[in-house]
């Protein structure tokens, strides 16, 4: 065991690869971990060789790394991948990043942080930053191990001929969800579609300019959800008269759900709306409207749960999808444990990520300055954590410049907490 007076990275997809290059700027010492052999996160190891972005390239980029400008609107999976390669590579981050590496455990130990790594090997931090993502925990519906038929979750998911020429039924209404059920309407024999409720989905494009780009910095919510009913309106129509159930919630009060392929397929009859599942037998999967039918493959599009397995247990507190962290990254009670990307941004990732980076990154910095953990210092100025997972990225941007303005207010109550205490 040795101890370092650096930190340690937990991943090297696109937030982890963002906040080393703010470490190396901010002279921040650590080290990277990546449980697989490349970086990139999820586009590298997680999506369908079809898969494209949702939101658009100019709101996915970092600002400060455009991407090639040959890229489309909505680049690919693959150039995702390039993208995310290129910035490795054009910031010298491999050389600090140990791959093949998991981390299997990791607590607080006489002021620093023990963790323990896949090969056995132990290690004391400073502190560590969590970037392992949220699209890796599968969720599935407690039903589908009755299902005799294949079961397939969107992670699984890798190429069109897992659906051809089957009778495929998709559970979900999400960004997988679409994907999926439009590609069993492409190849499969049958593609059904199980909606527990209603969702906004909005289209991909509207004038010939993707749909979140209509959304400025200093949009109020209200007007952002005037624009996406109306744009909906004239685009898409009625949810109704494709089928779909109405949605049961305002725009953005859940993750959007961007796609255009959907609407196609159901005017063409290739997609059939289902409503909720009641119960299987067998290869029968029975629906709450009492129809039923027969299936080779479930394909889930259920979305992932939030997890930390290497952290000891309720360290992080979770409520459903939401982790209970301030101001974005902190955990109550503890000093330089920083978990990063906990939330997804209601569109695009690119502009909130700098702030966001160099926000963590001085953190580091300032909590060396203080007795008592940092988060507990804010809580005490009226800071709360999220009540959604679902994150306004201006907003966002707005309140990450806004902190350095304040650290001498932190500093000030710090003092006085400490004495206090």
């Amino acid at each position: 065991m040795h101890t370092h007076n650096r930190f340690l990275i937990v991943g090297a997809g696109p937030l982890g690869l963002a906040l080393a290059k703010a470490l190396g700027e901010a002279r921040v010492p650590y080290v990277q971990v990546e449980a697989t052999d490349h970086v990139g996160g999820n586009w590298a190891h997680g999506v369908y060789t079809t898969a494209h972005i949702i939101s658009s390239r100019r709101t996915t980029e970092y600002p400060d790394y455009p991407m090639p400008s040959d890229y489309p609107d909505f680049p690919s999976g693959q150039q995702m991948c390039a993208y995310y390669n290129a910035f490795a590579d054009a910031h010298d981050l491999r050389r600090h990043i140990q791959f093949r590496r998991p981390l299997t455990h990791c607590a607080p130990v006489d002021g620093a942080w023990e963790c323990t790594f896949g090969d056995g090997s132990v290690e004391r931090y400073k502190g560590v930053y969590v970037c392992n993502g949220h699209h890796w925990k599968r969720k599935f519906p407690d039903w589908v191990t009755g299902f005799d038929g294949e079961v397939l979750h969107s992670k699984d998911y890798k190429h069109p001929d897992q659906l051809r020429d089957k009778r495929v039924l998709v559970l979900g209404g999400g960004n997988s969800g679409c994907d999926l059920v439009s590609e069993a309407a492409r190849v499969g024999t049958v593609a059904d579609w199980s909606l527990r409720r209603g969702y906004w989905i909005l289209p991909k494009s509207v004038l010939g300019k993707p749909v979140i780009e209509f959304i400025g910095p200093y949009t109020p919510v209200a007007v952002q959800r005037v624009l996406a009913k109306v744009i909906v309106r004239l685009v898409i129509g009625r949810y109704r008269d494709y089928g779909l159930p109405v949605p049961d919630h305002q725009p953005f009060e859940r993750h959007p759900t961007v796609n255009s392929e959907v609407f196609h397929y159901l005017q063409h009859g290739r997609i059939q709306p289902r409503q909720d599942v009641r119960r299987v037998e067998g290869r029968t999967v029975h629906f709450a409207d009492g129809s039923a039918a027969d299936y080779d493959v479930v394909a889930c599009g259920t979305g992932f749960d939030v997890s930390f397995p290497f952290l000891p247990d309720g360290l992080v507190p979770v409520k459903g999808k939401v982790a209970s962290l301030i101001g974005g990254a902190l955990v109550p009670g503890q000093r330089h444990l920083y978990v990063v990307g906990a939330y997804q941004p209601r569109y695009g990732l690119g502009p909130v990520v700098r702030p966001y980076v160099k926000m963590l990154a001085r953190w580091a910095s300032l909590q060396d300055e203080l007795e008592l953990p940092l988060a507990d210092i804010l809580m005490s100025l009226g800071q709360r954590a999220p009540t959604t997972e679902v994150l306004d990225p201006h907003r966002a941007i707005r309140e990450a410049r806004m902190t350095r303005l304040t650290d001498h207010l932190v500093r000030w109550k710090g003092r006085r907490m400490a004495m206090a205490a």
